[in-house]
């Protein structure tokens, strides 16, 4: 950051444990898919030392991207730790996925971390889901960096793509992005383009060569003196403007040479406040060099600019009734107060979870206690457990090296705790603190599964608690209706890996079959049934008949049963026996097989037997009755109906809105709201926004969102109801 000279102690493949929260600093790197995130980790891991050649640790395994299902599908898929260390600073990088549908590793990763680099590419730019993710860290004032990657690409333009990372993330304060270095460029090549060979350091005037393999110092010549001038002017009026001396504009533009040191200074001050966002710009290594270009620049931008996690505002604690508690700022002989950001399986050790401690400090064999709560509309159910800690580790690729202890403001990966979840506090067992639960997307993207052998069956309950235990952004659901199990998803990549996961991980095979909407019947109008049913077989026989009218109630009566017989033409011990067969059947449906609601049955007369009416006798009769009554009459099939509101952008809202209409939709008004988006509110039929997840994701480009809730039912077009009798006939 200062343009100080190469000197570092790297990890060299060592564990390190910090023993203050001032030498962490625990950094997410968040950019869309194929922005060259995972890439740069593994290029800082290798500056810092913590790999012997670029992406691989010892067993040549690679620091992040390691899991199979990673390689299987080209991309990351889930948070990825990998610790470094650098000039005596413990550097926590949290990799993330840069596709929507991971975004709950995302925001476990921004949980975890106290600042954020914003990893955008040269060739692609900045998109709308990168914004969104930017908008939320200024909410919470999480200071940010910008890297600007893929400058090896033809016709990256690395002073334009700065002009865009204004634009985007600058707001009105687009001096508040701007370069600390410009790109060094070395010899024209045949077809035009000029590769990036090192940086220009724009405070300090100087140049850093990384063309040898390593970093070199050097003067610029006079020819390259004025490009770097005029940059640098801007930089230093941008960082005057974010410093807290007032007078310091003023002798600037008196003419006064500010001091670097005290820009530098400032400049550190004003990343670490969150109100600067400086930008930086990587480039990948030459074949079998030690360090890639920026990478210099960049651990000295997390050491020296980044917040310690002393800086961090203590997060929200209660005790497990509600009861608030405060905590110290980031005190490691503090109560313990940890957080488990992220759980995983492994084949050897089992649960691994990933920690991030607030207070106090985590050790091995330390006996914890586990609180979950606020997550049951998800499949989790509130617990409270005493649990021991197992081994403490840190991740290397797929390796866990041990660490004797976890402080305040660290991470470490916990082994053997069965029962924590992702989001889950770990506190002292004689003193059980609560911390609140971040905010999780809600998963909109139904995926039907069944068991493909009787063998999976056995293991499938198991291994979908797992899985949904893993994962907060996954919702099990056991539809009564459609006596269905689902796995509410983020999107088609999501359900694939959880798919692949439930097989490799957990040995279930499982078939998805189309996802059903739980309909239902009703009558349209009145309508009379008689039930008869009479039988002489030999010994004791079954006599009953039962005389009933059937007329539609509003929406969301369910089933109402009146006895209106006079002079005990049914027995009064038989009624209930009536109306217990009445709700049997109207259970099962009378026309497609889809429960009957909102009616009222009336019971008007009926004949008994003095030997040969019983109970089951007057059931069959009632289920006959109300079968006859639906025979002769019209009946409606009801379909459920959601409330739904789409947050989208301004250019979107009518293609939005003509989606929905043509979704069967009523648009119920639009509501515009900050940052240039409206909230689009509809009512919408369930079974037409059933893919709504991914169509939405497409039609706006990845920038929108909604939410969905069930509103009520209500009667389906008979063209649609017919079309649908066919294809379940087909079916």
């Amino acid at each position: 950051m200062g343009d100080k000279a190469n000197t570092h102690t790297g990890a060299a493949g060592r564990a390190t444990a910090a023993d203050h929260p001032a030498s962490v600093r625990n950094v997410v790197l968040v950019g869309h898919s194929g922005s060259g995130k995972t890439t740069l980790v593994e290029a800082l891991a290798l500056t810092a030392g913590a790999v012997n050649r670029a992406g691989r640790v010892e067993d040549g395994g690679t620091v992040s991207d390691y899991d199979d299902i990673e390689h299987r599908q080209q991309r990351s898929v889930q948070l990825s730790l990998v610790p470094v260390e650098w000039d005596g600073i413990k550097i926590n990088l949290l990799d993330t996925p840069g596709y929507a549908d991971f975004v709950g590793e995302l925001r476990a990763g921004l949980r975890a971390a106290d600042a954020a680099l914003f990893v955008v590419s040269a060739s692609d730019g900045v998109d709308g889901s990168t914004r969104m993710v930017w908008e939320e860290c200024a909410a919470v004032g999480m200071p940010r960096a910008i890297v600007v990657t893929h400058l090896e690409a033809a016709r990256a333009d690395f002073e334009e793509m700065t002009r865009i990372c204004a634009e985007a993330f600058g707001g009105d304060d687009p001096d508040a992005v701007l370069p600390l270095y410009l790109p060094l460029h070395g010899p024209q090549a045949p077809d035009g383009h000029a590769p990036v060979t090192g940086l220009t350091g724009l405070l300090s005037r100087k140049l850093f060569d990384y063309s040898s393999g390593e970093r070199e110092e050097s003067e610029p010549g006079e020819a390259e003196l004025p490009g770097i001038e005029e940059a640098r002017d801007r930089l230093i009026e941008g960082i005057i403007a974010e410093s807290e001396d007032e007078t310091l504009m003023d002798r600037y533009l008196g003419g006064e040479q500010i001091d670097v040191k005290t820009l530098i200074q400032d400049l550190e001050r004003a990343v670490a406040r969150g109100t600067f966002f400086p930008v930086l710009a990587a480039a990948p290594a030459a074949e079998g060099a030690r360090q890639g270009i920026g990478t210099v620049e960049l651990l000295e931008l997390v050491t020296r600019g980044f917040p310690t996690p002393l800086e961090r505002e203590a997060p929200r604690v209660t005790t497990v009734d509600g009861e608030p508690r405060v905590l110290d700022l980031c005190d490691p002989d503090g109560p313990l107060v940890a957080e488990v950001v992220k759980t995983a399986s492994d084949p050897y050790v089992g649960r691994v979870s990933l920690v991030r401690v607030f207070s106090g400090t985590l050790r091995p064999d330390q006996t914890v206690h586990v609180s979950g709560h606020g997550l049951t509309d998800r499949g989790h159910e509130d617990h409270d457990v005493d649990e021991r800690v197992g081994a403490l580790s840190a991740p290397f690729g797929k390796q866990q090296r041990a660490l004797t202890h976890c402080i305040a403001g660290d991470l470490a990966c916990v082994a053997r705790l069965s029962r924590a979840e992702t989001g889950d506090t770990l506190s002292a067992k004689d003193d059980p603190l609560l911390m609140e639960p971040w905010q999780m997307p809600d998963p909109l993207l139904p995926l039907a599964i069944q068991a493909h052998s009787k063998a999976d069956e056995d293991k499938l309950s198991q291994g979908l608690s797992r899985l949904v235990a893993e994962d907060p952004t996954m919702r099990l659901e056991q539809n009564r209706g459609t006596h269905q199990v689902v796995l509410w998803c983020l999107g088609e990549a999501h359900a694939d890996v959880a798919l692949e996961r439930l097989r490799s991980r957990y040995g279930v095979q499982v078939d998805v079959v189309p996802h059903r909407v739980s309909l239902r019947e009703t009558f349209a109008a009145g309508a009379s049934g008689r039930g008869r049913h009479v039988k002489q077989s030999g010994g004791h026989g079954q006599f009953a008949v039962c005389e009933i009218e059937v007329e539609p109630l509003p929406g969301g009566s369910g089933i109402e049963f009146v006895d209106k017989v006079v002079g005990g033409a049914v027995p009064r011990q038989f009624v209930p026996s009536v109306e217990k067969g009445v709700r049997a059947q109207a259970a099962k449906g009378v026309v497609a097989g889809h429960p009957l609601v909102d009616v009222r049955v009336t019971l008007r007369d009926g004949k008994a037997h003095s030997v040969d009416s019983s109970d089951a006798a007057f059931q069959t009769a009632g289920a006959l009755a109300l079968r006859e009554a639906a025979a002769g009459a019209r009946i409606h099939l009801l379909e459920p109906v959601a409330e739904v509101g789409v947050l989208v952008g301004d250019e979107y809202v009518g293609a939005v809105m003509s989606d929905l209409s043509g979704r069967r939709g009523r648009v119920l008004g639009t509501e515009q709201t900050s940052g240039g988006r409206t909230l689009v509110r509809a009512e919408v039929p369930e079974i037409e926004i059933g893919r709504y997840a991914v169509d939405l994701r497409s039609l706006s480009h990845g920038t929108a969102r909604f939410h969905r809730a069930y509103a009520r039912h209500e009667p389906m077009p008979a063209q649609v109801a017919e079309r649908l009798r066919q294809q379940e006939r087909a079916g």
